[in-house]
């Protein structure tokens, strides 16, 4: 069952089913859309992919599956979950664009990675970020990752995998870099130890079915990467593309 987690400011909480407009509103913003590196899906698959979250990834607990609030107003959407995009688990984070530049794109992944090495049991994460996205990078950076090789697309795009232990993941940012000019995209997929909890799950991002887990339904799929194609190649409704890499996803600064 996805549990309830609280960082300072945030509040990540299951998704019900009166929550459905807003999730539609941040996966049809467009800005949200392009550092995500996906473009804008229709909304009717939106709507399908937030009831398949409702109706099968909860029910069969297949991945953790949260809407971001801050004082009572929703502000973004994260998952952890298994991929076959590495050898792990895949967090993803996306805030609307109204919230970018306050730090809770940073704060959100530290709360992830929590989540991930004290509930989960997973040791280090990793995160797909576009190469040429240099602010998310640098934000990266500033939380603790390292680079480690270069992933490219069947589209010739370069996304870059980077790493991070989760042992520590509540260091605060650098107070001396400038917010405002940071553009969001990061998600991460943490390394485990098997699957915990018994949870299945399909491929990230762009990516295939991960160790174990069922191949999605074949659906209509939109652009590579990003959120929705991250939870509907799980719910089985409009899947990820497959080109094995996850481009950048909408994240915030920390």
């Amino acid at each position: 069952m996805t549990p309830v987690l609280r960082t300072e400011r945030l509040e990540f909480l299951p998704y019900r089913p009166e929550h459905e407009d807003v999730f539609v509103a941040l996966l049809r913003d467009e800005e949200v859309c392009r550092w995500m590196g996906q473009d804008l899906v229709p909304e009717p698959e939106i709507r399908a992919l937030f009831r398949a979250i409702l109706t099968e990834v909860y029910p069969q607990r297949r991945f953790d599956v949260w809407g971001l609030w801050l004082a009572g107003d929703y502000v973004g959407h994260a998952e952890v979950k298994p991929t076959g995009n590495v050898d792990g688990h895949e967090l993803v984070t996306a805030l609307a664009p109204g919230y970018w530049g306050r730090g809770l794109g940073g704060e959100a992944v530290r709360g992830l990675l929590r989540h991930a090495a004290e509930n989960l049991g997973l040791s280090e994460a990793y995160g797909m970020v576009g190469a040429q996205n240099t602010a998310s990078l640098a934000m990266c950076r500033r939380l603790g990752f390292r680079e480690v090789r270069d992933v490219v697309g069947d589209d010739g795009s370069v996304t870059k995998l980077v790493v991070i232990s989760t042992k520590d993941p509540s260091a605060p940012a650098d107070p001396g870099t400038a917010e405002s000019d940071v553009r969001p995209a990061v998600t991460a997929a943490a390394g485990h130890p098997g699957d915990p909890g018994g949870r299945g799950g399909s491929g990230g991002p762009g990516g295939g079915p991960g160790a174990g887990a069922p191949a999605p339904a074949p659906a209509p799929a939109p652009a590579p990467g990003g959120t929705v194609a991250a939870v509907a190649a799980d719910a089985g409704a409009a899947g990820g593309a497959g080109s094995g890499v996850p481009a950048a996803r909408a994240e915030d600064p920390v």
